[in-house]
This record gives C-alpha cells, sequence and structure tokens, in this order.
C-alpha cells in the first residue's frame, strides 16, 4: 500500500510493559515454588493535560487502551482529532494530545455524570456513552452452530497469560472461525477498549464479527461492542439481566456459557443455523431403595 494511502495514525508511544513477572510462593506442602503473576499498573488518562480517569492495566496495551476507551466513551469522535498518545509510566498516566488543543468537545457536560459498573475494578460509563447508544445500527448477523464450535477451538490456544499467572480476562475480535486479535487484561472491560482502540487505528470495522470474551457479559461489555459495531457477542461466562435487556433493545446476538460443546443462546436464537447438535446424554436412571 501507497504510504499516502495509509489511514492517519497519531504520534504514539510504544510503552507496552511485560505482561507477568517472577515471583516466589510457598504450596500446601511447604515447598517454595518460582511462578508467574500478573501485572497491575494504574494509568491515569489525561487529554491535554486535563486528567479523565484512571484505569488498572495489565499494561501491554497502553496507547490502545486508551485509544479505545476514549472512543467507546464517546469523548472524542474523530481518532483524525487527536495529535499524539504519550505513555509515561514513571508516573503512571498517558497524555492525549489534540490538534489545537481542543480536547473534549463540551468537556463539564460529558464528564459531569458517571455511572460506576460492575467491570473489574470498577469501571465508567459516562453520560455521553448513554446518548450515542442508541443511535447504533447494527446488522442482523447469522451463525451457524458449527461456526461457533469452530471458533471455541480456535480460541483455546490462546489466554498464554492467563495459563502462565491467572487474575486476567481474555477478549478477541473473531471473524467466523478466525481470531483477528486477542487481548488479556486484569479487566474484561480494559482487553475490549484496547482492541477498540487497534480497530480505530486500523479502521477496521465490526459488521462481520464477533467479540469475544472470558468474562460475564454486563450491560457495559454489550455498550462496548454496539460502538465498535459488532453485532455478536459470545462468552465463557455468564450474563447479567442488564446486559440482556440492553443486547435485546440494540439487537446484538448474545451467546454464553459457551465451552466445548455447550452454550446458550439468550438472545437471538432464531438466527442460529443449528446445524452440529450434539447427541444427548441418556437421562439418569433412579433406581429405588429397598431399604
Amino acid at each position: 500500500m501507497d504510504a499516502d494511502a495509509r489511514p492517519y495514525r497519531p504520534e504514539m508511544t510504544q510503552a507496552g510493559l511485560a505482561p507477568t513477572h517472577a515471583v516466589r510462593a510457598v504450596d500446601e506442602y511447604g515447598d517454595t515454588r518460582d511462578l508467574r503473576v500478573a501485572g497491575e499498573f494504574p494509568l491515569t488518562i489525561k487529554v491535554d493535560e486535563r486528567e479523565v480517569v484512571t484505569l488498572m492495566t495489565l499494561g501491554t496495551w497502553p496507547e490502545a487502551l486508551t485509544l479505545g476507551y476514549l472512543r467507546n466513551q464517546r469523548l472524542i469522535e474523530d481518532i483524525e482529532e487527536i495529535r499524539s498518545v504519550d505513555v509515561d509510566w514513571d508516573r503512571e498516566q498517558v497524555n492525549v494530545s489534540t490538534f489545537e488543543g481542543k480536547g473534549i468537545v463540551d468537556w463539564e457536560e460529558k464528564l459531569s455524570r458517571r455511572t460506576v459498573t460492575t467491570g473489574c475494578g470498577q469501571g465508567t460509563v459516562f453520560s455521553c456513552t448513554l446518548d450515542k447508544l442508541y443511535e447504533m445500527r447494527l446488522p442482523e448477523v447469522r451463525l451457524t452452530q458449527s461456526s461457533i464450535y469452530g471458533l471455541l477451538k480456535s480460541i483455546s490456544s490462546y489466554n498464554e497469560i492467563y495459563r502462565q499467572a491467572g487474575a486476567v480476562h481474555g477478549c478477541a475480535l473473531c471473524r467466523g472461525t478466525e481470531i483477528i486479535t486477542f487481548i488479556e487484561d486484569v479487566g474484561r472491560h480494559n482487553a475490549a477498549d484496547a482492541i477498540s482502540g487497534l480497530m480505530w487505528l486500523d479502521r477496521v470495522t465490526g459488521t462481520d464479527k464477533i467479540f469475544y470474551t472470558t468474562g460475564r457479559l454486563t450491560s457495559e461489555i454489550v455498550m462496548k461492542a454496539a460502538h465498535m459495531g459488532i453485532p455478536a457477542i459470545l462468552s465463557r461466562s455468564g450474563v447479567t439481566h442488564m446486559g440482556l435487556e440492553l443486547a435485546a433493545d440494540l439487537g446484538v446476538l448474545m451467546i454464553a456459557r459457551a465451552k466445548g460443546r455447550h452454550f446458550l443462546v439468550y438472545h437471538g436464537a432464531e438466527r442460529i443455523e443449528f446445524d452440529s447438535i450434539p447427541k444427548r446424554r441418556p437421562a439418569a436412571r433412579v433406581v429405588a431403595s429397598t431399604a
């Protein structure tokens, strides 16, 4: 591709941290074991030196996390408004500079109302996030049962940090059975935002994509998927009632408790082609007691 044809990217540091750290622990036998634990660091996001929020993060994708957070919270609408993203771990902050110091339009109004959510370590939703939510027009995606199984099989080889250290959630951007991007962080909302930031940088649309997470499908995760334009979400964990209601309102295909050959479609079952139905297990026999 010609350099002039590439989409605009802000100037960015490359300040990702190592995801795990060496420690020692003592097991149930009294033996000392050399292990790895997941990192966790505070990162304060500032826009033109004005503080927006502090996130607790693994620190592996701080620039993408920052961009995705601003995008998913609808604080900045166009990536071309952003001049640079500068991560400084010594100060535990990232400063986003905008052209001509425009910063966040209607700053006081957007940041005046914040809702603390159930995200790991607590997340935040701003009023402008909700205001823009129902402007989303998501396509009505259809999936086959066999493709769901194929995707679950593909994703089973990921979760590298979790296998080393635990204490993290994984999220993935998928197309069919293909894993396009997989990111782990201490909170599923951070991993989702980092994916959103990478999509924003590369101008990747969500129209034909599936969002996967190891964490529960709350209203916040449904919101993030919708803001990324992704019409289908898949989770290894469960759903919340508000998450389900929001998925129904927005027309998001919601599949959860998905592992191996088991899954539950909480919304949009009519869009699933059941082409690979497993054999039913025989009912357990009840033997009457003669005692």
